[in-house]
């Protein structure tokens, strides 16, 4: 069986991401105070436009859904929130829920975060079924087990065959010579929005060897690096505050298997200070996930300590 979700689109914010064809997007929503529970991760949300534009139109693969000031949203998704800037993008937030900069300086929103995106071309929109009601206002669940379901997703899956990728229970099988590589079967990739997104929310918002609440502050950073084929996952993350990222970037800093802080003696050394930084040599991190699958991996602090540290 194949759950997948119909959701009710924004047409600007629609139109504004398909001319742009991004590796991830925040499909966000205005206010509610509900988690978004009807769908799994890894599993398809589909794009349907608002009326009299009655057609599933694009999609993509649901990552995880959380409640976030705008600030960060617009941090982590920049032009993937849908708007050109960020002065737009609150002001089409305030334009739905009627309040201004004033009452809300940073309002919080939820948000859909959907990896691997696809907009189908005008000639292939599907029309909604015919059990659509016009009175949904956010969306509709469908599965594979219905007649209804099972022919909206083969149209779904016409479409995407079209676009060199197909789907199957939730994972993205790539063809020869699509974005994903030689033909396999993988998971959707996270996107660095993703990535900052689910370790900010991992960590509490909280710097994991100062313990800093202030968000502006704090950066999700790779402790393997991206560049160095590091992936976009919570285990190979850390939520630092900027001057604790670059030390840590620079090998000033590292984090021992089991999870205490390391500080070189190089900082003194190279500074002639530092002992502000020393106060941490020693401590457990101060955060870590409430996942297990989330806390740092030992194979990704094993490789900064060996090759970024400087001992």
């Amino acid at each position: 069986m194949m759950k997948f979700y119909v959701g009710v689109t924004d047409n600007a914010w629609y139109g504004y991401l398909a001319s742009l064809r991004p590796d991830e997007v925040n499909f966000w929503q205005p206010g509610g105070r509900q988690i978004f529970k009807a769908i799994e991760p890894q599993e398809m949300f589909l794009f349907k436009l608002h009326s009299p534009l009655n057609y599933i139109v694009g999609g993509g693969f649901f990552v995880r859904h959380y409640f976030l000031p705008v600030s960060l949203a617009w941090d982590a998704f920049g032009k993937n929130n849908g708007t050109e800037d960020e002065a737009s993008f609150l002001q089409a937030i305030y334009k739905y829920k009627h309040t201004n900069r004033t009452s809300e300086p940073d309002p919080v929103i939820g948000c859909i975060i959907l990896a691997a995106p696809f907009f189908f071309e005008q000639s292939d929109w599907i029309p909604v079924p015919d059990d659509w009601n016009r009175n949904i206002v956010q969306g509709k669940s469908y599965d594979t087990l219905t007649l209804t379901g099972r022919r909206l997703f083969d149209r779904v899956q016409e479409n995407l065959d079209n676009l060199k990728y197909s789907v199957q229970e939730g994972n993205i099988i790539a063809e020869p010579g699509a974005r994903y590589g030689s033909k396999q079967i993988v998971r959707p990739r996270l996107g660095q929005g993703a990535f900052r997104v689910i370790v900010t929310e991992a960590y509490h918002r909280r710097c994991a060897i100062s313990g800093e609440r202030t968000l502006p502050v704090l950066e999700a950073i790779h402790i393997k690096p991206f560049s160095r084929e590091g992936p976009h996952l919570a285990n190979n993350g850390l939520l630092l505050r900027k001057d604790l990222h670059a030390l840590f970037d620079r090998g000033y800093i590292t984090v021992s298997d089991d999870l205490h802080i390391e500080v070189s003696e190089r900082i003194k050394k190279d500074f002639g200070n530092g002992r502000d930084y020393y106060a941490f040599h020693g401590r457990r991190l101060v955060e870590s996930p409430d996942d297990p699958q989330d806390r740092p991996c030992s194979t990704f602090l094993r490789w900064h300590k060996e090759n970024v540290f400087l001992a």
